[in-house]
């Protein structure tokens, strides 16, 4: 019998510089590529940082143009033809406009639809929120990345699922017409291999910005977006170098509220003290180069930056904002606080800078929390056999 792959295309609004869209080119290596052969399609042409990583890996990305939530609709006929001429088996969509496409293109072409939810509902604006739930039982299968996720869904998806465990194909009846979409967990990973601290590569990075070898440094790889409350992270660093003046602060990334957080940086008169090197492609080095990861946010799915920051042996301090809590367990990995709590942090980064010890024993269990129960080929595999399950579903139902 002629073996022929399994092709899904992934469906996601734009390629940029998001935890989801930067976790597609990662999975994508660890895939079995003998079975499975997968393409990405995206709408927003100037987000696209992450196609390079994608066809290097022998994978195909196309762009189905639009400027706007609105333009996406209009792509729907095009996406269905491509659906047909490459003969994908599985369309999986991520977050919730592509979402809504990848229901839409579902529906006409017969193909099975997985969608990832990343984040909770409650935080959707109600046009996406509306939308979402509207369409939400028309997929095969929704995934959620944490528990928090998951319940989530269950609140306010207002539709009936059914349960799969996975690996699904022993002993699973696969029956005829799906009547409600199946809902599962399947984690975040992080590739631990490639996320291993490098003393060398943060050793040149605390040289590019002047930070002294023995000097503590705390961090965050992050958008700068309302959710991961930058300004708040700015004033407990303030606070934590009001006791500690010696203490280094470093902030990676870039977003809508970029200025306001350089005039705070300022305001705060910690610019010495509190570096900002902007948007970064590799954030290894970075993250090898901070003691501390500190998270300040008021939500979150599970933050792929935490994963990779405990991947390569960061001690954790931060709200227990949404799946924060799933991975970081309190005085073994990390230490936690809850949302309207913040202030905490500044303790706990006074503590952690004066003790030492107890900074790199949970340093130490970061990187094996991670290693145990989020490694990105645990998630792979976990994705792999629901693909394959849908398709034979898909196959019995014809």
């Amino acid at each position: 019998m002629h073996n022929h792959k399994v092709k899904v295309l992934h469906l996601i609004k734009s390629l940029g510089r998001g935890g989801a869209e930067m976790l597609l080119p990662e999975t994508l290596k660890v895939h079995d590529r003998d079975q499975f052969d997968f393409h990405f399609a995206y709408f927003l042409p100037w987000k696209d940082q992450m196609v390079p990583a994608i066809e290097e890996q022998g994978a195909r990305a196309v762009c189905f143009k639009a400027n706007n939530n609105l333009q996406m609709f209009q792509r729907v006929g095009d996406i269905s033809r491509y659906v047909k001429e490459h003969q994908i088996d599985v369309i999986h969509s991520h977050l919730p406009w592509a979402g809504v496409i990848a229901r839409l293109v579902g529906k006409k072409t017969g193909v099975p639809v997985v969608y990832t939810e990343h984040n909770k509902w409650e935080r959707y604006n109600k046009i996406t929120y509306w939308l979402n739930k509207f369409s939400f039982g028309w997929q095969n299968a929704a995934v959620a990345v944490s528990d928090d996720v998951q319940k989530s869904i269950r609140k306010n998806a207002g539709t009936k699922f059914r349960e799969l465990a996975l690996p699904a194909m022993q002993g699973t009846r696969i029956n005829g017409k799906a009547q409600q979409p199946y809902l599962l967990n399947i984690l975040n990973g992080v590739n631990t291999v490639h996320f291993d601290r490098d003393e060398q590569a943060g050793l040149q990075i605390r040289q590019q910005l002047g930070i002294p070898i023995n000097a503590h440094v705390i961090g965050t790889v992050s958008v700068f977006r309302f959710q991961k409350r930058l300004d708040v992270w700015m004033e407990i660093a303030a606070a934590i170098l009001k006791r500690i003046p010696e203490a280094h602060f470093i902030l990676v990334g870039d977003g809508p509220l970029k200025e306001e957080l350089l005039a705070k940086r300022k305001a705060l008169g910690i610019e010495e003290r509190l570096h900002m090197p902007g948007l970064k492609t590799d954030v290894k080095p970075y993250f090898s180069m901070m003691d501390i990861y500190m998270m300040s946010s008021i939500f979150e799915g599970l933050p792929i930056a935490l994963l990779e920051a405990m991947s390569c042996s960061c001690a954790v301090i931060s709200t227990k904002a949404g799946g924060v809590g799933e991975v970081v367990e309190h005085g073994k990995s990390g230490l936690l606080c809850e949302v309207d709590n913040y202030t905490k942090l500044i303790d706990y980064g006074v503590q952690l800078i004066q003790n030492q010890e107890q900074c790199v024993a949970l340093a130490a269990g970061a990187r094996k929390r991670v290693q145990a129960d989020f490694s990105i080929n645990k998630m792979a595999k976990q994705l792999e056999d629901l693909y394959l399950y849908l398709k034979k579903e898909r196959e019995n139902t014809k």
